[in-house]
């Protein structure tokens, strides 16, 4: 194997500045698919909601007039 610089030295480190750049975009990345996966969530469940009110409505009710004796 031959030597070369990378094989001798480490690679240099990140700045401050740098890993919490990239740890705020990790971050975010992660927190926009779980949004988006909630999301998904939802619309299905209010879809499957819906379809099950229509499909057991309750006939209308019928008011009664006048008194029973």
């Amino acid at each position: 194997m031959t030597e070369t610089k990378d094989n001798l030295f480490k690679p240099e480190k990140l700045s401050a500045q740098a890993k919490s750049e990239q740890t705020t975009s990790i971050a975010k990345d992660i927190l926009a698919g779980e949004a988006s996966a909630r999301q998904k969530k939802t619309d299905r469940l209010r879809a499957l909601r819906l379809a099950q009110e229509a499909a057991t409505s309750p006939a209308p009710k019928t008011k009664k007039t006048g008194k029973t004796v």
